[in-house]
């Protein structure tokens, strides 16, 4: 397989900021071309970044970008995503389903509001995303999508910190694993990625701990050189796999994580929430 992403066409939610739009940058050095769906329009008071500003980033990247504003819960919004997106690029390699709501308040203090929108957001906007690219995957010789949700354990320490959230989470990653085996035919890898330390992200700084979190985490461009090398491998012998971030960099011969650490090579590294 070619090791490049030059030419190709990626549609990737929620990429505004953090861990989306270092990936969209990554391919945006091979000259990919990146279109982003998110609902930032308008500079936000907490949070850095809006549409328009990532597609600046990736441009200068070196790469071609398709800035649309648009909400995932909307199936027809992201319809009509996609379809600016063939239109202006030809067709879509790979889709990223990175957009993603999080709270972590345990089951007594959940809002059913703040739950339904993890849930339409995480879970529901993953397959809208996913069913709205596939007709147009299926036409790409490496087609993958690539989702950031973590492994899955049953393990009930794991699911009573924070049930609802990572319910909405564990949906995602059997989106992963269903439509790996349903579409393994057409050669569409489905996999998904995810860290194995706190990844330094406007969530962590406002709702993990802030500086303090942010000190203990590694740098979004962790999870973007391991996508990268996902996408850059065969689509047909690569799927259904729920992925830690450091162990495809080991696969790639990439041990030493130093240069990742946010805070310092010798900064202490706080374990994600969903890995020991």
């Amino acid at each position: 397989m070619s090791r490049t992403l030059e030419g190709q066409t990626l549609f990737i939610s929620g990429a505004s900021r953090g861990i989306g739009l270092a990936i969209a940058v990554r391919a945006a050095r091979d000259g990919a071309n990146v279109a982003l769906i998110a609902k930032t329009a308008e500079p936000h008071p907490k949070l850095e970044g809006t549409v328009y500003t990532a597609a600046e980033e990736i441009e200068k990247a070196g790469g071609q970008a398709l800035p649309i504003v648009g909400d995932i819960r909307d199936e027809g919004s992201v319809a009509d995503a996609v379809a600016q997106t063939v239109e202006k690029f030809g067709g879509i390699d790979i889709c990223v389903n990175n957009a993603s709501a999080i709270n972590l308040s345990g089951t007594e203090a959940m809002d059913m509001k703040r739950y339904d929108l993890m849930q339409n957001i995480n879970t529901r906007g993953t397959y809208v995303v996913s069913k709205a690219c596939v007709p147009h995957l299926k036409q790409s010789a490496n087609a993958h999508v690539l989702t950031l949700s973590p492994p899955i354990s049953l393990q009930p320490r794991w699911l009573g910190p924070h049930i609802a959230y990572t319910i909405a989470k564990y949906g995602m990653s059997l989106c992963t694993l269903g439509m790996a085996e349903e579409f393994k035919g057409d050669g569409i890898a489905f996999n998904s990625l995810w860290p194995k330390t706190l990844v330094a992200t406007a969530a962590v700084q406002n709702l993990l701990g802030g500086d303090a979190a942010m000190a203990k985490s590694r740098k979004p461009a962790v999870m973007a050189d391991a996508a990268y090398f996902i996408f850059t491998r065969d689509s047909r012998e690569y799927t259904a796999n729920l992925a830690l971030a450091e162990d495809v960099l080991a696969e790639e011969g990439i041990t030493d994580l130093a240069d990742y650490s946010y805070g310092g090579d010798d900064a202490e590294l706080q374990a994600d929430l969903f890995v020991d």
